[in-house]
């Protein structure tokens, strides 16, 4: 089983889900998208599996920071993912990609679902 977790290490959220899968033994690979960037590919990937608006977190600081003509032109998914690939911070975090499967964002609940 590949297991790769996509986020910020500083998020709360992302040190909470890293937390959980090494008590549970699972071994991760941790992609750090503010250091090491974020594929087109991989995003384009995201959104075949989760709907933009799951993905692109309109709640958090840099979503609020943006133009109100930016924030408005995000109207579809093309427009999220040209958005998620200039600011990677405005994705929910964390995304897990368990053997290409994806869920974003993370609670105990949710993965012990996703690891039955």
């Amino acid at each position: 089983m590949t297991i790769n977790l996509y986020g910020i290490p500083n998020c709360d959220t992302v040190k909470k889900a890293r937390t959980w899968m090494a008590a549970q033994g699972h071994e991760i690979d941790f992609h750090d998208f503010k250091k090491q960037g974020l594929e087109r590919a991989t995003a384009a990937a995201w959104l075949e599996q989760l709907d933009w608006e799951v993905l692109v977190n309109r709640k958090g600081t840099t979503w609020r920071k943006l133009p109100e003509e930016r924030k408005a032109a995000v109207t579809s998914k093309a427009a999220a993912l040209e958005l998620m690939l200039e600011q990677p911070s405005v994705i929910k975090r964390p995304v897990l990609d368990c053997d290409g499967k994806c869920s974003v964002g993370f609670s105990d609940s949710q993965y012990q679902d996703l690891f039955k």
